[in-house]
């Protein structure tokens, strides 16, 4: 007597690769041949993007609001960095130290960060961005100081294309790297693990009713997220060739916040998108308007938010509810 064959498991959401989100990485590639004077800009707009995707991960999933999340960018820029100046200038290799550093930094102030509430995270976030930043800046022996940190130089990637000024290697390099790291990001909002997230996002005291172990579950997302982060600083320090102490800068942290907000968080491509239009934006406006192109750019900042909620890609989604519900 042969039994019933078991009912699939349920799919989380998500877990297919939708034809607009293989359409969008298929634009990114195309992107390389079709404007081959902005790789350079792209290459920026990718690892951008990379970042934003590290903040979405602990503020649009696990509620965590961060004003210091340069503090693991930084420390991966300069671990990447102080690698190269030592002697080994391999990317990859790089690549993972850059997200041990970012990872080591996240998880020793984790547990300051997920014991207080929004207001709280702020200050503490920012407080520990501060906190190296002059470190950096007293450390100017090690760092460099506001000179930044020369002699970076990068071997060839696989010893065969090497990180020329025209930005084609970069740009295919961080390519790769983002996407390989967005996999990982989608992979985990979309797991089990992910979800508990939400719930944590949504109420948190009431998950540990349901024998979830809120605090363990932050820490781990505030590394990982670390570490992410720490990525994206290497890959800035190995295709720019240089760290600058402005890596660790609040700027870049309040920058961050704003690519998000444009493109819309507790998404994942909000960010970048977020970080294509405000680099992009940036690159425009600056030049017609070297003196007052933030004034354009708040601008679009303040009518994102009014008109599109959720960011742009909130907007977007709103327009095609309403496009469905007038074909009804």
């Amino acid at each position: 007597m042969t039994s019933a064959p078991a009912p699939d498991a349920p799919r989380l959401p998500g877990a297919r690769w939708s034809a607009p989100e293989i359409a969008f990485w298929l634009l990114a590639v195309a992107a390389f041949f079709a404007f081959p004077a902005y790789r350079v800009l792209g290459s920026q707009i990718l690892i951008t993007g990379l970042f934003a995707v590290t903040l979405d991960l602990i503020l649009g999933y696990a509620g965590i609001v961060s004003l210091g999340h340069a503090a693991f960018f930084g420390a991966g820029a300069y671990a990447a960095g102080l690698l190269t100046v030592h002697g080994w200038g391999e990317p990859v290799s790089g690549l993972v130290a850059a997200g041990a550093a970012g990872a080591i930094v996240g998880y020793a102030t984790s547990f300051l960060v997920v014991r207080g509430a929004d207001l709280a995270r702020l200050m503490v976030t920012l407080g520990i961005g501060l906190l190296l930043y002059e470190a950096a800046n007293k450390a100017a022996f090690v760092t460099g100081g506001v000179d930044g940190l020369s002699g970076v130089s990068m071997w060839k990637l696989f010893g065969v294309f090497p990180f020329d000024l025209a930005g084609n290697t970069a740009y295919l390099y961080s390519l790769a790297v983002l996407f390989v790291l967005f996999a990982l990001a989608r992979r985990i909002v979309n797991s089990p693990f992910g979800l508990s997230l939400r719930g944590i996002r949504e109420n948190g005291r009431r998950m540990p009713a349901i024998g979830s172990p809120v605090a363990r579950r932050l820490i781990a997302i505030y590394t990982i997220s670390a570490a992410m982060a720490g990525v994206a600083g290497g890959l800035l320090a190995q295709t720019t060739q240089f760290v600058g102490l402005d890596v660790l800068s609040f700027p870049r942290s309040a920058d961050l916040m704003i690519v998000l907000v444009l493109g819309g968080t507790g998404r994942l491509y909000g960010g970048l998108v977020g970080a294509a239009v405000f680099m992009i934006a940036h690159h425009l406006l600056s030049d017609l308007n070297p003196v007052y192109w933030q004034f354009w750019l708040g601008l679009l900042l303040v009518v994102v938010v009014m008109f599109a909620r959720g960011g742009i890609l909130g907007g977007v989604d709103a327009l095609r509810r309403r496009s469905r519900g007038a074909s009804r």
